[in-house]
């Protein structure tokens, strides 16, 4: 489904857009990816919407078929990207899962803060923002996914996300029609 309107309180969600994921091969130019997330937290924050910034350091306990990528994290590996530009009212998030709500406080914040709806972008579209997207539905949130602020390790399952998942889950657009959206509500 198309974007049809952004909440009075939405907040950007940026997903893992951290030196340590970011130099990860991906499906699509992660350079892009960054610059678009960064756009929109530019403008979010220019609008007075909270933007959260989450990044990963750890992986969750139990067995897999495919073992993690990395398990032991290097020095600078959850420093977020310089291009978002965090800023001190920015919440930030670490977590050790795939999605930002578990054992995390996300949730109670953007409550706290009166949002009703979340935009999420970053990496990898499979994973991180699956699964908060997931997560933010369940708990009622309405969820919008920038398409073009994310990617993916893995150019099927990005591909199996957009084209099968997310219109399940949420409205889906571009950058360019949350810009447009934030722009008619004025400042």
């Amino acid at each position: 489904m198309a974007i049809t309107t952004l909440d009075e309180k939405t907040a950007l969600v940026v997903i893992d857009l951290q030196k340590g994921i970011v130099a990860l091969p991906t499906a699509h130019p992660i350079a892009g990816v960054v610059e678009r997330a960064a756009t929109l937290a530019e403008a979010f924050r220019a609008h007075g919407l909270p933007v959260v910034l989450v990044n990963v350091a750890g992986v969750p306990a139990g067995r897999t078929e495919q073992a993690p990528r990395i398990r032991e994290f290097p020095a600078g590996w959850t420093d977020f990207v310089a291009e978002l530009l965090p800023e001190p009212q920015d919440h930030t998030v670490t977590k050790r899962t795939a999605g930002a709500f578990v054992n995390t406080d996300l949730e109670a914040w953007l409550k706290g803060e009166g949002v009703t709806q979340v935009v999420i972008v970053g990496v990898a579209t499979s994973m991180g923002v699956e699964a908060t997207a997931r997560h933010a539905r369940d708990l009622g949130f309405n969820v919008t996914l920038a398409l073009d602020a994310m990617t993916d390790t893995n150019l099927e399952a990005h591909a199996s996300c957009i084209a099968h998942v997310f219109p399940r889950l949420a409205e889906t657009g571009t950058t360019r029609d949350i810009l447009d959206h934030l722009a008619r509500r004025g400042t």
